[in-house]
């Protein structure tokens, strides 16, 4: 089992400690909230950090869970060793199995955010029984399972929509050095691209946003490990299928990414999982979504005892 490295005591009462995964690899991890509260865990996105997350959101949640946010390999305060040892992206789900184990925790409610939201499948497909439950946001299904319209229809995985042409477009793009508030801006711009339009579009917030992804990181440098790491091996059509652990897809109406009927698909490829619409949602975390998502995320753990508003 991996083991943890000392733990460091914030002022404000966060926790922040390293957890070895695997050899030469370390991982740094933050956990805030209640310590006997009912742990969760986030997990965030390719090549994002775990301070992507929200504070908001994360003091939210942190109000009735003990929340755990970690750096993948090869961003933040994490090793980055993909450039002298490739791995897949299998590897990064079984990251997330070692986290818990670093921290010393049997089982977790798991939330992921896009690529997170696939590496949280893979963790539900082979490891349920680490799972409290499990919310995936913004993320395809991993299955060949096709899509049943609503009128009964059927929609091979294939024909589902794809990425919208203005973030194809923006991926295309090298990604040239011309110093930090250069990259800054261009992470603004492809803020705004995920965003998805629906809602106001704070550009200070995501400056903000990425001056503390720079901080924390220590260099403003944009990694590339994982679009370029193996990503064969993903799929788990059967395993989800027979899925017994609670689950919760949160629906994006604006989500360029995974665009709607995305949701519904992984709503019916993951066995027993429903789905909320966050009005407005892209593929980003804006002020405007914290508090229907902590909401949502909330009463999916039982934490809240609101009703849940479902899609059909």
């Amino acid at each position: 089992m991996p083991q943890p490295a000392p733990q460091q005591q914030t002022p404000a009462g966060i926790e922040e400690r390293f957890v070895d995964v695997a050899p030469g690899i370390r991982l740094w991890t933050e956990q805030r909230g209640p310590a006997d509260a009912p742990p969760l865990l986030l997990v965030m996105g390719a090549q994002a950090t775990g301070v992507g997350w929200p504070e908001p959101l994360v003091d939210a949640l942190a109000a009735h869970h003990r929340v755990i946010r970690y750096d993948h390999r090869d961003t933040g305060r994490s090793t980055w060793p993909f450039e002298e040892r490739p791995y897949p992206i299998a590897d990064l789900a079984t990251d997330v199995v070692a986290v818990l184990d670093g921290l010393g925790l049997d089982r977790a409610h798991l939330v992921g955010m896009s690529l997170g939201g696939m590496l949280t499948q893979m963790v539900l497909a082979d490891r349920p029984e680490r799972l409290l439950s499990a919310t995936v946001i913004g993320t395809g299904a991993l299955s060949t399972a096709p899509y049943t319209r609503p009128d009964g229809g059927i929609v091979p995985v294939a024909e589902l929509p794809g990425i919208a042409p203005e973030v194809l477009e923006m991926w295309a793009r090298p990604v040239e050095d011309h110093g930090e508030e250069a990259e800054i801006a261009r992470r603004i711009a492809h803020w705004r691209v995920l965003a998805g339009g629906r809602l106001p579009f704070d550009e200070a917030y995501h400056r903000e946003l990425e001056r503390r992804v720079i901080a924390h990181t220590g260099h403003y440098r944009v990694g590339t490990a994982h679009g370029r790491a193996d990503d064969s091996g993903m799929l788990r059509t059967e395993e989800l299928a027979r899925n017994a652990v609670p689950v919760l897809v949160v629906c994006a109406p604006a989500e360029p990414v995974f665009p709607p009927p995305h949701p519904q698909h992984l709503a019916q490829a993951i066995g027993g999982a429903h789905l909320v619409e966050v009005p407005g949602m892209g593929h980003a975390l804006p002020p405007e979504v914290h508090g229907p998502l902590a909401d949502a995320i909330l009463a999916h753990t039982g934490a809240r005892a609101e009703p849940r508003r479902e899609e059909q």
